[in-house]
C-alpha cells in the first residue's frame, strides 16, 4: 500500500496499545463509519436527487458494509471517507483543498484512482489545461512528500509495490468473475480486454454524457473565458445538469462505477468502493413513481450478491446483470435531448385568406 496507509495505520497501531486493544479499534472505526455517513449525506443533500427513504437502506440494511468498517477494520473505508471529504470540498468550490484530500485518499488505497478520469474532466472543464496543471501538481506533490522516506531508500520498490497496476488477484476471493474458468480469470488477454472496455466506456461517457456543450470536447483545453457557452434546453432528459453540484457528483460517481464494472476482480471489502454511490446512480435520472420499487429491488439484489460467501456462478452473474442495468439506466437516462427539427422556410408565397382580402 502507499505511504498514507502506513502513517494512518501506524497511528492506529500505537493508539490501540500496539494492536492489542481491538475493542478500541472497533470504536474508532465506528466513529469513522458515522463520519463517512455524514459526509455522504451532505453530498446527497446538496444534489437533492434521492428520496429520503433510501437513506434507511444505506444506514441499516447492509451487513457487509458494517462488517467491512467495524469487524474487519480494512483500509478501504478510510480511503473512501477521505474521498467523500474531498468531494464535499469540490462542491464548495474549494478545488485546491479538494485535490489535496483526493491525493491523500489515493495514498491510503489505489482504488481512488477510479475517480481520477472524472476529476480530470471536471478540472479541465472549470480551469482549462493551464489552470488544471497547478491542481494536478498538488496531487503529485503530496504523493512525493508522503512517500519521501520510502523513495529515498528504495524508489523502484516503493512505486512498483504501492501502485502495482499489474497485480494478480486470487480466484478464490473474486466476487464478480466466479462464472469464468480460473485459467481465463488469470489470462493477460482477458485483463487487456477489460482495460480496453473500461477506457472505451470512459471515452463514451466523457464525449456524450459528461460533456454537454455544443462545442468539441477539445474546447476543454481552452481557458473557460474563451469558450462559447451554449447550454442545452431544460428538459426531463437533461434536468440532471440544472446545477453544478449534480454534475460534479454524477461525473465522479459514474467514473468510479465504470471502473467497478470492468474491474479485473472485486473482493468482499471492495463493496465499500461504490456502495454509498449506488443510490445516487440509480436516482439521479428522472424516475417515474412505478420505477422506485425496481430500483430498491436492484439495490437488494446487489447486496445479496455481496453477502453470498463464497461467491457462486449465480451470484457473480447476477452482480454483472445488476451493474449492466445501472449502466444502461445511466446512459439512456442522461441522454441529451434530440435537436428540434425546424422546417426550411418555403419559397412559395403564402395563400391569402378570403377574410384578409
Amino acid at each position: 500500500y502507499p505511504a498514507g496507509f502506513v502513517y494512518i495505520f501506524l497511528g492506529l497501531y500505537y493508539a490501540t496499545g500496539r494492536g492489542t486493544d481491538i475493542r478500541l479499534a472497533q470504536y474508532l472505526f465506528a466513529g469513522l463509519y458515522l463520519l463517512n455517513l455524514l459526509l455522504v449525506f451532505r453530498i446527497y443533500c446538496r444534489t437533492n436527487k434521492v428520496p429520503p427513504y433510501v437513506f434507511f437502506f444505506m444506514c441499516c440494511a447492509s451487513y457487509r458494509i458494517h462488517s467491512i468498517f467495524v469487524l474487519r477494520l480494512f483500509n478501504d473505508p478510510v480511503a473512501m471517507a477521505i474521498l467523500f471529504l474531498a468531494i464535499n470540498l469540490f462542491l464548495e468550490e474549494h478545488w485546491s483543498w479538494g485535490c489535496l484530500f483526493f491525493s491523500l485518499a489515493v495514498s491510503v488505497k489505489m482504488n481512488i484512482l477510479l475517480f481520477a478520469p472524472g476529476l480530470l474532466f471536471l478540472l479541465l472543464q472549470r480551469f482549462g489545461l493551464l489552470g488544471c496543471i497547478p491542481k494536478l501538481c498538488i496531487c503529485a506533490l503530496l504523493q512525493v512528500v508522503l512517500g519521501l522516506p520510502f523513495l529515498m531508500v528504495n524508489p523502484m520498490g516503493y512505486l512498483t509495490r504501492s501502485f502495482d497496476l499489474g497485480r494478480q488477484f486470487q480466484f478464490k476471493w473474486t466476487v464478480n468473475w466466479r462464472f469464468l474458468p480460473e485459467e481465463v480469470f488469470h489470462n493477460r488477454a482477458f485483463h487487456a480486454t477489460l482495460l480496453l472496455a473500461h477506457l472505451t466506456g470512459l471515452g463514451l461517457f466523457a464525449l456524450h454524457r459528461w460533456h454537454r456543450s455544443k462545442e468539441s470536447i477539445l474546447a476543454l483545453l481552452k481557458d473557460p473565458a474563451e469558450r462559447k457557452h451554449a447550454s442545452p434546453p431544460l428538459t426531463a432528459n437533461n434536468i440532471l445538469w440544472q446545477g453544478g453540484h449534480a454534475q460534479i457528483v454524477f461525473v465522479l460517481f459514474s467514473s468510479n462505477f465504470l471502473g467497478i464494472c470492468y474491474s479485473r476482480s472485486l473482493h468482499y471489502q471492495f463493496y465499500v468502493w461504490y456502495f454509498h454511490t449506488l443510490p445516487y446512480l440509480l436516482w439521479c435520472t428522472p424516475t417515474a413513481k412505478l420505477a422506485h420499487m425496481p430500483k430498491v429491488l436492484l439495490l437488494g439484489v446487489i447486496e445479496l450478491c455481496w453477502n453470498t460467501y463464497p461467491s457462486t456462478v449465480c451470484s457473480s452473474l447476477s452482480l454483472h446483470i445488476c451493474h449492466g442495468l445501472v449502466l444502461l439506466q445511466l446512459w439512456y437516462g442522461t441522454a441529451p435531448p434530440p435537436v428540434p427539427h425546424t422546417p426550411a422556410p418555403s419559397r412559395r408565397p403564402a395563400a391569402i385568406s378570403k377574410k384578409a382580402q
